[in-house]
């Protein structure tokens, strides 16, 4: 299916969709600055052929979705817990972009910040979560997940200016925040970014997403409170969200599975694919499957 934009609350939602309409629907949420396109073509088309209709989405700031307004304070964010707008507003975002398209309730898979989102959704519109799996992801809580020192740095780094200069950060970003027990595909991210690139990059609308998650209060209590059979997916080597934060939300969610990748860092390379499917696709078949009353 081609990209549409939705209108989802006065915010424009550049969306897609890989498979049957009659699948199982299962929405992808991705991370901070990054459009829908991360969420690779071949991962959609691998989860469309275990029977899902895939919607993946640019979330509001990013990619091709609307640029909001408003400028970003991080101390305040930290300190205050003020921000342009909240993970509760990009939850609210992915519920309408449901009611858009006529899904009453989805499976939710969530990477980094679409982690938070996806964890949000759950605790703030629990009939429209059918099952939840946050990758590299964390609840808020300030004692974990914490990004190592060097990872924090590029976080707030001065954006690069021109596609060539965007290019270089990004491959250079993920060869620090990459998967150390994997080949990095330079030529895979060289092309990721350009795409990226072209499909739109706003700094200050990446800064106004991460004034988001620093304001966010510890979703751990709140956790507790999900019913839904989850997943939390995790390298084991993240220098940008730490291992610890994968531990947590499996800790607060009750029954959670948990899956420490071995040598993966804060990206999901084709060589975990797999793996990463058949874990979202264990927990989809978890969530249909009627509960025995004898």
């Amino acid at each position: 299916m081609a990209e549409r934009v939705a209108e989802v609350g006065g915010v424009e939602l550049c969306h897609e969709t890989f498979g049957d309409a009659g699948g199982r629907p299962l929405l992808l949420v991705m991370g901070l600055g990054a459009p829908m396109i991360w969420w690779d073509e071949e991962f959609c088309e691998a989860l469309a052929t275990q029977g899902f209709y895939v919607i993946r989405f640019d979330n509001r700031d990013a990619g091709r979705s609307s640029r909001m307004r408003g400028r970003a304070n991080l101390a305040q964010a930290y300190l205050l817990h003020r921000a342009p707008y909240s993970l509760a507003d990009m939850a609210a975002d992915a519920a309408g972009l449901l009611d858009v398209l006529d899904v009453p309730a989805a499976h939710v898979v969530g990477a980094s910040m679409g982690g938070m989102i996806a964890q949000t959704l759950a605790i703030r519109y629990p009939e429209r979560v059918l099952s939840l799996t946050s990758i590299m992801s964390s609840t808020g809580g300030r004692l974990v997940g914490r990004p190592s020192g060097k990872a924090m740095s590029m976080l707030v780094s001065t954006p690069p200016r021109t596609r060539a200069d965007y290019v270089e950060m990004l491959v250079r970003t993920f060869r620090l925040i990459g998967s150390p027990g994997y080949p990095f595909d330079e030529a895979r991210m060289r092309d990721r970014a350009e795409r990226t690139f072209d499909r739109g990059v706003h700094p200050g609308g990446t800064l106004r997403q991460l004034a988001a998650i620093m304001a966010e209060r510890d979703r751990g209590p709140r956790l507790r409170r999900v019913r839904v059979p989850a997943l939390v997916v995790h390298g084991a080597r993240d220098p940008l969200v730490h291992v610890s934060g994968g531990r947590a939300t499996a800790r607060a969610i009750p029954g959670t599975d948990l899956d420490i990748v071995p040598g993966m860092g804060h990206d999901l390379p084709r060589a975990v694919w797999p793996r990463v499917v058949r874990g979202i696709t264990r927990i989809a078949d978890r969530a249909e499957t009627p509960i025995s009353r004898d």
